[in-house]
């Protein structure tokens, strides 16, 4: 598993990556500044040469495997695979949706962003404790799944709109099951 973070700001000696490259990434998660609170927190732990982590093992490595084993397992509805399929290719034909969108979105999401989602659902259904994907998870997980995947023209740049607001108009325009 890898983490990376990517600065929102250029700087020297940083490249963004090539769109094949960020496709082969999950998520892209927005993280804003911490609170005050959390950032004197911060400062207070890491403000130190020797900084004190306390770290405790809370699960082993066959918990991992068993989760994974339950998280595949899970029901994932016809309904919410049609519709995991229905917004993946809204983002590459979105004028069958949203015909506005059209000369905003220079390239939508890959099959990458169709395995992804539907991974990534039953994961958040895990989590929630339940044994079933809903439309809500995938709603919940779209930004995340697709906002590094869809590429947004000049267009859309000049006016402002981010994949974010590409996305949130897909999701309102394609009906729920």
């Amino acid at each position: 598993m890898v983490l990376a973070t990517q600065n929102p700001i250029d700087q020297e000696g940083t490249y963004t990556l090539p769109e094949a490259q960020l496709d082969r990434f999950l998520l892209k998660v927005r993280v804003v500044y911490p609170t005050p609170s959390e950032e004197r927190q911060v400062l207070d732990a890491m403000a130190t040469s020797a900084p004190k982590l306390d770290v405790n093992q809370i699960t082993q490595a066959s918990d991992i495997v068993a989760s994974r084993k339950l998280v595949n397992s899970l029901y994932m509805d016809e309904k919410i695979r049609d519709y995991i399929v229905a917004i993946i290719h809204a983002t590459r034909n979105p004028e069958n949706v949203a015909p506005h969108l059209k000369l905003l979105i220079r390239c939508g999401a890959s099959p990458r962003g169709t395995i992804n989602l539907a991974l990534a659902s039953k994961a958040l259904a895990f989590l929630n404790g339940r044994n079933f994907v809903t439309p809500q998870d995938i709603k919940d997980l779209a930004p995340d799944i697709l906002r590094h995947r869809i590429l947004l023209s000049y267009e859309a740049e000049a006016e402002g709109v981010t994949s974010e607001d590409v996305i949130k108009q897909l999701l309102d325009k394609l009906p729920v099951p």
